[in-house]
């Protein structure tokens, strides 16, 4: 069977662009899983972070993961940012063999840069009023995320890439 390919990292490290372009290049179906999850919820993530708790949420996203994983069907999965630190979620990640795990690494400073204008967009992060703030507080995030993100068994650092260098990276780094 193909490989299917799931990226992990934090948020606003282009998961989702650079996802639907690799599935493109490679002939595959594009999944976000924040997206599967608002179809098959029928409510948007901020809706159910606000009307049933994070924690909720992360049962939730557990479960949505596992069901894609087990899917049979050569696929591209970009994760949420938070989606590999909860429950087992790394652990299931790395067991499943037709899966590989790619982290798309990008620098505090970056993430900042990249995020600030839109975090209106970002339940976590839209009350942050300075970029400083937001800063500390990707920092802090990161630290405590880092461990689950570097266990991913392909690494690639974004910073100052477009998205077209990073896909073919990316398909080198299959090979």
């Amino acid at each position: 069977m193909q490989q299917s390919i799931i990226l992990l990292g934090y948020m606003g490290s282009g998961k989702s662009i650079v996802g639907k372009h690799l599935a493109n290049s490679l002939s595959k179906p594009f999944i976000d899983l924040d997206n599967y999850i608002e179809n098959k919820e029928k409510e948007t993530i901020s809706s159910i972070f606000k009307n049933r708790g994070e924690l909720f949420f992360r049962k939730l996203e557990r479960q949505y993961l596992e069901t894609l994983l087990n899917q049979n069907k050569p696929t591209v999965v970009a994760l949420g940012g938070g989606t590999p630190c909860y429950y087992d979620s790394m652990d299931l990640i790395l067991k499943t063999n037709h899966f590989l795990s790619i982290y798309l690494k990008t620098s505090i400073s970056e993430l900042t840069q990249r995020l600030f204008s839109q975090k209106e967009k970002r339940p976590m992060i839209s009350h942050m009023n300075t970029p400083e703030a937001l800063t500390e507080f990707i920092g802090k995030h990161l630290f405590e995320r880092a461990p689950f993100y570097e266990r991913a068994e392909l690494k690639i650092q974004t910073d100052g890439k477009t998205i077209e260098a990073l896909v073919d990276e990316i398909i080198k780094g299959l090979t």
